[in-house]
């Protein structure tokens, strides 16, 4: 072996001692070093730094797996706190929220309070075969309705499921778009017509 690769094999055992013997860095010390680097700019305030008991448990274990019970439990509290809708309508107008789900406007500094939020559904899910880019950290949601069916059952999933995701599946990447405010009752009810009105992109 020559010296070079000797030399670059013992710097890398070396970078990889050291990197096992530095700690990971504690929640409370990398809040604080958020809570120092970020600023209150228009509509985004330092309070979106404030964990609720749900995220301070998924950030716990963000590098090992919930244990069963207290996913069980934040599943559980989570589905006590979605006020489903008191007309037990579920599906709005699914042009809407194909709309929304096109839209990633929204909760920056630059966008005005004023107007409604976008889901930014195609960051994360293919909905139709026309989208040419579409994200994959989510699962297709391509034929929803046409696979899952279209009762009143699915349809309240599908509501559930978009207003506070961690109601069905505890530390879910998907964001609690009712729960945190980010959508109105009524553009969620846009959003599961979407993917729910045989009529809808998302079903053809």
């Amino acid at each position: 072996m020559s010296k070079t690769r000797v030399l670059i094999a013992g710097l890398m055992v070396s970078a990889l001692c050291a990197n096992a013997q530095t700690p990971a860095p504690k929640p409370d010390r990398a809040l604080e070093v958020m809570k120092s680097s970020f600023k209150d700019r228009g509509q985004a305030k330092l309070d979106r730094l404030n964990q609720d008991k749900a995220m301070e448990v998924c950030t716990k274990y963000a590098t090992t797996p919930v244990p069963k019970a207290l996913a069980k439990q934040i599943e559980a509290e989570n589905m006590k706190a979605i006020p489903f809708p008191a007309d037990g309508k579920y599906l709005g107008d699914w042009r809407a929220g194909e709309r929304i789900a096109q839209s990633g406007v929204g909760m920056q500094f630059t966008d005005n309070p004023a107007n409604p939020s976008g889901g930014n559904c195609y960051a994360c899910h293919k909905l139709s075969p026309q989208e040419l880019s579409y994200g994959t950290i989510g699962t297709s949601l391509y034929q929803f309705g046409k696979i899952r069916g279209y009762s009143p059952e699915i349809a309240k999933y599908a509501f559930g499921k978009i207003y506070n995701a961690q109601a069905y599946t505890a530390c879910s990447n998907m964001p609690r778009f009712g729960h945190n405010k980010i959508l109105t009752e009524a553009q969620i009810k846009d959003l599961v017509a979407l993917l729910m009105d045989p009529e809808s992109p998302v079903n053809k």
